[in-house]
C-alpha cells in the first residue's frame, strides 16, 4: 500500500521550559521504514521529543530533518508526520467515517472523495462494519483502531504514537502490539512510539532509544540492549541485569577487578579503566545460580528478600554486595528442586562471561 518512508534526523535538539531543560541536545538518526521506540521513566523527555518531531512542541535549539527536508519551523500539517494521541481524541458527535475523514475535510477534500478514503482506512483496520457508529459505541481497542485510521489517512511518512497502548487491558495490549507491528510492516512507513514499558519496546522495536533525565543513554536494537546495556541506568531500567558498583583494584590482561564498599571483589572483561576509577558492572539475572561460587565462578553470599513465582520461572531477590535487589531468574524446575525462603542465607554465583562492563553517561 503506502511505501514512502522518511529517515528522521534529530540534530542537537534541546527543549527548555523556563529554567528547566527537558531535553538536552540529543542527536539521533531513525532509519526510514523502521519501528523505533522511545523508552524511559516518566519525565525523561521522551514525549517532549516526540512532540517536537510532530511540531506540537517548539524546538529550543537544534534541527529536525524528515527525509531531505528540515521541518524545524514547519507546522504539524506540513511535516509529513501524523500523531496518534494517548487519549485517541475522537469526536464524540461524529460517526467513524467523519472522524477518520476529518483532516481531509480541513484540507478541503470533497465529501465523496474523503468518505471513500476514510472507508478504505477503516477497512485496513477491519473496522468498516462499524463505519456509521459513534466512538462511545466502541470498545477501547476499537477506538484505538479508529484513531490509527484517522492518523494514517493523510499518507504520512512517519506515524508518531504517544503511549498508544497504556489505556488497554493486558490481553488487549498484547493483541494490539501484534497489530501495530503488522501494520508497520504492511505500510512500510517509519513508526516512532513512546512507551515506559520495557516489554512493549522489546516486542515492537527495531531500535530502542532509552532516555533518562532528558538525555539518550543508549540507542540500539533490542538484542544489543539486552546483551550489552551501555550504562548502569539501562541495565537497571531494562531489568535483565543486576548492577554492582565499586572501584577498580586491578586492571590487567583485559580483566578489570573491582571492590564493592562491602569488601567483596568481582571481575569483568574490559579495558580502559585504571586503579581507583569508579566502575559499574552488569550481571544477567538469568545467568545467576543459587549455588556456592566454584573455582571458575564469581559470587557472594546474600539474604533472600523476596520470591515471585512466574510459572515457567521464579524471580528471587537477595540483599548483598551493596545491592538491595540482586535478582536471580531461575527455571521453575531448578527452583523447586532446591527451594529457598525469604530470610534464608544463599550463595549466588555466575561466570566471568556473564558480566558486562558498563559505561558512565
Amino acid at each position: 500500500m503506502m511505501s514512502k518512508a522518511a529517515e528522521i534526523d534529530i540534530a542537537s535538539v534541546s527543549k527548555v521550559y523556563g529554567a528547566t531543560t527537558a531535553v538536552h541536545a540529543i542527536s539521533l538518526k531513525i532509519p526510514a521504514g523502521s519501528y523505533c521506540c522511545f523508552l524511559g521513566p516518566s519525565g525523561c523527555g521522551k514525549t517532549s521529543t516526540l512532540r517536537m518531531i510532530a511540531g506540537h512542541e517548539s524546538i529550543s535549539t537544534g534541527d529536525i530533518r524528515l527525509g531531505n527536508t528540515v521541518v524545524t519551523d514547519f507546522p504539524p500539517a506540513k511535516r509529513g508526520t501524523a500523531m496518534m494521541f494517548q487519549s485517541y481524541a475522537l469526536f464524540p458527535h461524529l460517526d467513524l467515517i467523519d472522524n477518520v475523514a476529518f483532516s481531509l475535510k480541513m484540507k478541503g477534500v470533497g465529501k465523496d472523495e474523503r468518505r471513500a478514503k476514510a472507508l478504505e482506512m477503516l477497512k485496513l483496520m477491519q473496522m468498516e462494519a462499524y463505519a456509521s457508529r459513534r466512538p462511545a459505541q466502541l470498545s477501547g481497542g476499537q477506538q484505538q483502531r479508529v484513531a490509527l485510521a484517522r492518523a494514517l489517512i493523510t499518507d504520512p511518512e512517519a506515524l508518531l504514537l504517544d503511549e498508544p497502548l497504556s489505556a488497554l487491558d493486558p490481553f488487549l495490549k498484547i493483541r494490539m502490539r501484534a497489530e501495530l507491528k503488522k501494520l508497520q510492516k504492511t505500510l512500510g512507513i517509519t513508526f516512532v512510539h513512546v512507551t515506559h514499558s520495557q516489554e512493549e519496546a522489546m516486542a515492537l522495536a527495531d531500535m530502542i532509544v532509552v532516555m533518562n533525565e532528558g538525555k539518550i543513554e543508549q540507542a540500539a536494537a533490542p538484542r544489543q540492549l539486552f546483551e550489552r546495556p551501555a550504562t548502569a541506568f539501562v541495565a537497571r531500567f531494562m531489568g535483565d541485569h543486576n548492577v554492582l558498583s565499586g572501584r577498580v583494584v586491578s586492571a590487567e590482561g583485559g580483566v578489570i577487578t573491582l571492590k564493592v564498599p562491602e569488601g567483596q571483589t568481582f571481575s569483568v572483561r574490559g579495558e580502559g579503566r585504571k586503579v581507583g576509577d569508579p566502575v559499574d558492572i552488569g550481571i544477567r539475572t538469568d545467568r545467576v545460580r543459587l549455588e556456592r561460587p566454584a573455582e571458575k565462578t564469581l559470587g557472594f553470599h546474600g539474604v533472600v528478600s523476596n520470591i515471585e513465582y512466574r510459572g515457567a520461572s521464579v524471580k528471587i531477590t537477595a540483599v548483598g554486595a551493596g545491592s538491595d535487589d540482586f535478582t536471580v531468574i531461575a527455571s521453575d524446575g531448578d527452583y523447586f528442586a532446591k527451594p529457598v525462603s525469604i530470610g534464608d542465607a544463599v550463595s549466588l554465583s555466575w561466570t566471568l562471561e556473564d558480566a558486562v562492563l558498563l559505561g558512565r553517561p
